[in-house]
């Protein structure tokens, strides 16, 4: 069991950098772990499977170490719907290009779907096994029999139990895969987050509000699609469509007098104020577009790749 402290790499002063993908079934912690890793919320979270449908870059520079983590969706194994193809590309494209891969599995457990996503390990790369929600596991003398099992199913660098959700646990996992970084320049400035567009956090932050507070109602081929976004100084203004596939959908999200969708958007736009920085004036609509998840050309339209 690794007890690396965060601040120390390697000795010396050698820049390291490289990508480090977090790859694991849905709902195992993933983006929670990276919004730890970055240190600030980049990437939406949510109870519901398949919230996390793009690759979300985050970066985190500590001392002469640059991590540029690559969230990845869960990878879908129960359908085969475009969407669903196209959120497993996303995960095999992600591994193909990466230094470090963070297998993340709930500890203690490990089901068919896990084994799915550890088939997708590429050789010749290091893999740490990420045991999630250690907090969950009442007896910890139980996870010895539980990990003597995990290395003999794949010969991981590391074994780190954490939990996702204390900062102290995401500062050690850093200075676990500090060491497995390449030695090279730095791919981003030293005070980067993300690689992504605040348009594209927009989007994404207004999703996972529309998730939480629809809950299990609404099915997860519902997306957003900023249609506006438009910098006024230090006013931000965004117009953004919440597309669903049936009229009850849509009925669904708009509530009663229209109170679900107002409250989506207070949620969202105080969030994207602390996350920009800025005043922000967010206009919603909900539209209804019947089989988009099942149309390759509507995906691509909306950023799946």
């Amino acid at each position: 069991m690794s007890e690396a402290p965060a601040s120390s790499p390697d000795a010396g002063s050698v820049r390291r950098c490289g990508l480090v993908a977090i790859v694991g079934r849905p709902n195992v912690g993933k983006s929670t772990l990276l919004n730890a890793l970055v240190g600030q919320k980049i990437s939406i979270t949510s109870s519901k499977a398949q919230t996390t449908r793009h690759r979300i870059t985050g970066v985190r520079t500590v001392g002469e170490s640059q991590f540029v983590f690559v969230d990845t969706p869960g990878f879908q194994t129960k359908h085969a719907a475009p969407i669903n193809r196209s959120l497993n590309r996303a995960v095999t494209s992600a591994l193909s290009d990466v230094d470090v891969v963070l297998f993340v599995v709930e500890a203690g457990r490990f089901g068919r779907d896990d084994e799915t996503v550890l088939a997708l390990l590429p050789e010749g790369k290091p893999a740490l096994l990420v045991a999630n929600k250690l907090d969950a596991v009442n007896r910890r003398a139980d996870l010895a029999p539980w990990l003597l099992q995990m290395q003999a199913r794949h010969r991981f660098a590391e074994f780190v139990p954490l939990s996702a959700t204390k900062p102290a646990d995401a500062e050690r996992l850093l200075g676990i895969v500090a060491p497995y970084l390449p030695e090279q320049e730095w791919l981003h400035d030293a005070d980067a987050l993300t690689d992504r567009s605040d348009r594209f956090l927009a989007a994404e932050i207004v999703r996972e509000k529309l998730f939480r507070l629809t809950g299990d109602e609404l099915p997860y081929t519902s997306t957003v699609v900023v249609d506006k976004y438009e910098e006024e100084g230090a006013l931000r203004r965004i117009a953004a469509t919440i597309v669903v596939e049936r009229d009850a959908h849509k009925a669904m999200i708009i509530g009663s007098g229209g109170e679900r969708l107002k409250r989506i958007g207070t949620e969202a736009r105080h969030e994207l104020e602390h996350l920009l920085d800025a005043k922000v004036f967010l206009e919603l609509w909900v539209k209804v577009r019947g089989g988009w998840a099942d149309d390759e050309a509507h995906l691509r339209s909306y950023g799946y790749e």
